[in-house]
């Protein structure tokens, strides 16, 4: 079965899409965070954004769930930001990724309004920087965060259907 990645940078809304998704689907939804060594949540934490060095580990993580998720199918969130990260993502087996998109300013207004979490709005340009949007050959859709989450859902279950043998 197909795993689906919610992507995006953070603040976009990942968790809140990914979650529901899992839920209407009837299957385990995985959050990405969860798969960060301490090194990494201290480093953000603390301001420095991640490098290509401390994203792989994490990367190979979450592809080895996507792995482990082939039969019954899943739902996970990663950042997903470059192509080539989500290359080792789809090293797990059959994926298909939701980029959740919108403008600067209400990710940056979502951050700033979640509690408890690591990730500083401060490395928000640093994301948006890193950001390489879905290509052609890559199966998925962009869905605009202005979007209701319901909506967002519906709308990604009707294209996920559409590729389905």
């Amino acid at each position: 079965m197909t795993v689906i990645v919610v992507m995006g940078v953070a603040g976009s809304g990942k968790t809140t899409v990914g979650s529901a998704l899992a839920e209407r689907l009837g299957v385990e939804y995985a959050e990405a965070d969860a798969f960060h060594p301490p090194a990494n949540i201290k480093k953000m934490s603390s301001g420095h954004p991640l490098n290509d060095d401390d994203r792989w580990p994490w990367l190979h993580a979450i592809a080895a769930w996507i792995s482990e998720h082939q039969r019954t199918g899943g739902v996970v969130s990663s950042s997903a930001l470059k192509r080539r990260y989500r290359d080792v993502l789809r090293t797990g087996g059959d994926v298909w990724f939701l980029h959740l998109d919108g403008p600067r300013d209400v990710l940056a207004e979502r951050m700033r309004g979640r509690t408890g979490h690591f990730m500083p709005v401060s490395l928000l340009d640093s994301q948006l920087a890193d950001l390489e949007p879905l290509e052609t050959d890559e199966r998925g859709m962009v869905a605009d965060i202005l979007e209701s989450p319901a909506a967002i859902l519906d709308r990604a279950l009707t294209e996920l259907a559409k590729e389905q043998p």
